[in-house]
């Protein structure tokens, strides 16, 4: 490929560096370049975006994989568009909704490729992750005010994770990290925390959908089981985003007072949402 120019992208939390690159042709590709350590994680995620493109999911399709001097690189083809999270809050409610129909029929379909059976069983992994987070938040400096509605909830509800099936994850999939094209069509990007875990833990980044569009977040949920939400997953769902919103306050410490700002307000509205982390279903779930 000759590279005729090379533009920063600086929008996300990722360490990659990420560049908008253009060849002769005119085209434009995603550059992302990683440090060499991370040659084999990287070569993970490439090969696993490629089983997910195969799905025909709408997204990044992945391109090229090497080692250059910066270290291990990766190239996308570039989506020519919007960002949802700034384009869906400005929509009418029924396209809200429907362009959350579509991400949660993605979404389901990214969820069928399964973990391998060597995988570590769900409920002991995710409760040792939550003893973790647990006794972090509990050394850490600042607490929620009624941070023991999340510990409580976690404590009551562990015996959810119990026999809980495992597929390949997105890792981040929220609106955050998705596009909408000049055409109208949603594409998903950044696979970049892709792992593999129970389907619906990867709903734990609804909590950014919902603050942005209730209508894309509750559509979300309605296309991934199309119209047929089983109880146990509001259930689960809350004891995930217990979890998340325990530790998104130590984790934002070291991005300074602003973003620890910003978890307190969220996690002050994730307990209005859920009255106090008593009522499983968040209000601001509802069909249109």
């Amino acid at each position: 490929m000759n590279i005729i120019s090379k533009e920063p992208i600086l929008k996300g939390w990722s360490e990659d560096k990420k560049y908008c690159i253009t060849d002769e042709t005119g085209t434009r590709f995603l550059l992302r370049i990683s440090d060499i350590s991370q040659y084999a994680a990287k070569h993970s995620e490439f090969r696993m975006m490629q089983r997910v493109a195969s799905l025909g999911t709408p997204m990044c399709l992945p391109i090229e994989l090497g080692i250059c001097e910066e270290g291990v690189y990766s190239i996308q083809s570039w989506i020519d568009g919007e960002a949802a999270e700034t384009l869906i809050p400005l929509l009418s409610d029924r396209e809200q909704y429907s362009y959350g129909l579509e991400a949660g029929k993605i979404l389901s379909r990214i969820h069928s490729i399964p973990a391998s059976e060597s995988q570590e069983d769900w409920a002991v992994r995710f409760n040792r992750k939550m003893d973790t987070k647990i006794r972090r938040y509990n050394d850490c400096p600042i607490k929620y005010p009624k941070g023991q509605a999340f510990i409580d909830y976690i404590n009551e509800n562990r015996y959810l994770l119990d026999g809980r099936p495992q597929v390949y994850q997105h890792g981040d999939y929220h609106i955050g990290n998705m596009m909408i094209d000049h055409s109208g069509k949603l594409y998903i990007i950044d696979f970049n925390r892709n792992d593999f875990g129970d389907p619906w833990e990867e709903f734990n980044r609804i909590v950014w959908c919902a603050q942005k569009s209730s209508l894309f977040a509750s559509g979300m949920v309605d296309g991934y089981f199309d119209g047929n939400v089983p109880f146990d997953f509001w259930k689960l769902l809350a004891l995930y985003i217990s979890s998340n919103t325990l530790s998104s306050v130590y984790w934002a410490i070291p991005y300074g007072e602003a973003e620890v700002n910003t978890m307190m307000n969220q996690a002050e509205e994730v307990l209005v949402w859920y009255h106090d982390m008593t009522e499983p279903v968040p209000i601001w779930y509802r069909s249109i």
